[in-house]
């Protein structure tokens, strides 16, 4: 147990090198420990090895980009880079997911019929009313979410918040625009 706690330490003072100088030396030793581990991690949770290999090296290049948001107060390195990896499986297989346009029109759009029109402009203006009624903290992470097009763990990892947190106020957020909406 000390072993490892002792261990997590020195990630640590790697994550803090990081962060603080760009170190690149310690980048490298925190890449060579992590990425085999977040890779098999990967691997054993369905992933296939392609979508493995090129997730890993995304979560290896935010641990660099972000090492700012590394909080050790709140978690270990290991956990930090976990669920940087996890998060990332799983908006990949998101992105996999979502449907092609078969048939894209390339030509001018037809003008759309203008009670068409009016309907749109006054449904956005009620969303922008719902909106604005919905408490700052709320109001805010459904933006960053929906208009900023941050993922949930992007958005924990900017605000500092729990993930559970930001999952929590956004549901809530959604279900009284939903009522407001209605």
């Amino acid at each position: 147990m000390a072993i490892q706690q002792e261990k997590e330490l020195e990630w640590a003072a790697c994550m803090a090198r990081i962060r603080d100088a760009q170190d690149e030396a310690a980048f490298i030793s925190l890449f060579q420990h992590y990425a085999p581990r977040v890779k098999g991690f990967l691997i054993k949770s369905g992933a296939t090895e392609a979508l493995a290999d090129e997730c890993t090296q995304e979560v290896m290049s935010t641990v660099w980009q972000k090492a700012h948001l590394f909080d050790p107060a709140r978690a270990s390195v290991s956990t930090w880079v976990f669920t940087i990896a996890r998060n990332r499986k799983i908006d990949m297989l998101r992105k996999q997911r979502r449907p092609e346009p078969e048939d894209l029109f390339w030509g001018p759009d037809e003008e759309p019929d203008q009670a068409d029109v009016i309907s749109l402009q006054q449904e956005s203006e009620r969303l922008i009313r719902a909106m604005e009624n919905l408490p700052e903290k709320q109001r805010k992470l459904v933006e960053s979410a929906y208009f900023g097009d941050l993922s949930h763990s992007e958005i924990a990892a900017e605000t500092g918040l729990p993930l559970g947190t930001i999952k929590s106020r956004i549901r809530l957020a959604l279900e009284r625009l939903r009522h407001e909406m209605r």
